[in-house]
C-alpha cells in the first residue's frame, strides 16, 4: 500500500507542473487583433532594438520555443511565431531573453550550453552500463565490480536531473530580469496584461522543472528494474 502511495504521489509531482505549464500557455494563446505584431515580428524587432545583429529568428516544426545558441537562433512554434497572442508575445520576449543572456556573456547560459550535451551523451551512456549490469553479474561474479558499475550507472543518471535544477536560474532571469521590464518599459502589452504575462514567464521558466522531473522518472523506473 505505501508503495502505491509513494507512487501516485510521484506521478502527482511529476504531472503536476506540465499540466499547469500547459494550461496556462494554452489559456492565454487566443489571438488579440489590437496587440502590435506577432511573437516573430517581435524577436526581430528586439533582435534590431538591443543590436543582436548576429542572431536570427525562425520558425520551428517541432513546437517546441527555445534559443539555440550554437546557431544563434530564436526558433518558435507556429502559434508563437504567427500568432498575436499573450502566449506569443510573452514566449518571444522569454526566448529573445535567452538570446539577450547569451549576447552579454552571462556565465550560467554558457555553462548550461556547455553541459547540456555531456549530459545527454552521459545519459545513454548510464543506460548503457545499466542494461549490461545483469550480464556482468553472471560473467564476473564479482559483487565489488557489479556495484561499482551500479553506483556509476545511477550517478551519471542522476547529472540531467541536477542540470535541469542548477540551470532554472537561468530561465528564472531570461523571464524576471530580462523579458519582463523589456515588455513592461516598451508598452508591448497593455498594462493590464503584465500580471497575465508575470503568469506566462512562470510558466516558460517552469518548463526545465518539468524536464528535471522526467528525468526523475525515468531514474526511479531504472531503480525499479533493477530491484527485479
Amino acid at each position: 500500500m505505501l508503495t502505491v502511495l509513494l507512487i501516485v504521489l510521484l506521478i502527482i509531482i511529476i504531472f503536476l507542473p506540465q499540466f499547469w505549464v500547459r494550461r496556462v500557455i494554452k489559456q492565454y494563446s487566443q489571438n488579440i487583433e489590437s496587440l502590435p505584431g506577432t511573437g516573430g515580428e517581435l524577436a526581430t524587432h528586439l533582435i534590431n532594438r538591443f543590436e543582436l545583429k548576429d542572431v536570427s529568428v525562425e520558425q520551428t516544426e517541432n513546437g517546441n520555443d527555445h534559443y539555440d545558441p550554437s546557431s544563434k537562433t530564436i526558433r518558435l512554434s507556429e502559434s508563437n511565431h504567427e500568432g498575436k497572442s499573450l502566449t506569443a508575445i510573452t514566449i518571444a520576449a522569454h526566448e529573445f531573453g535567452h538570446a539577450l543572456q547569451h549576447h552579454t556573456s552571462y556565465k550560467p547560459l554558457l555553462l548550461r550550453t556547455k553541459y547540456a550535451h555531456i549530459a545527454a551523451i552521459a545519459e545513454k551512456f548510464a543506460s548503457i552500463i545499466l542494461v549490461s549490469l545483469p550480464f556482468t553479474m553472471m560473467m564476473v561474479k564479482i559483487p565489488a565490480v557489479s556495484l561499482l558499475m551500479l553506483l556509476a550507472g545511477l550517478t551519471i543518471m542522476s547529472l540531467p536531473i541536477i542540470l535541469h535544477l542548477f540551470t532554472l536560474p537561468v530561465e528564472f532571469d531570461a523571464s524576471f530580469k530580462r523579458a519582463l521590464p523589456i515588455l513592461s518599459e516598451g508598452d508591448y502589452l497593455p498594462e493590464q496584461a503584465m500580471p497575465i504575462a508575470k503568469k506566462i514567464l512562470t510558466a516558460a521558466a517552469l518548463t526545465y522543472v518539468s524536464a528535471s522531473l522526467a528525468s526523475l522518472l525515468n531514474f526511479y523506473r531504472w531503480l525499479a528494474i533493477l530491484k527485479r
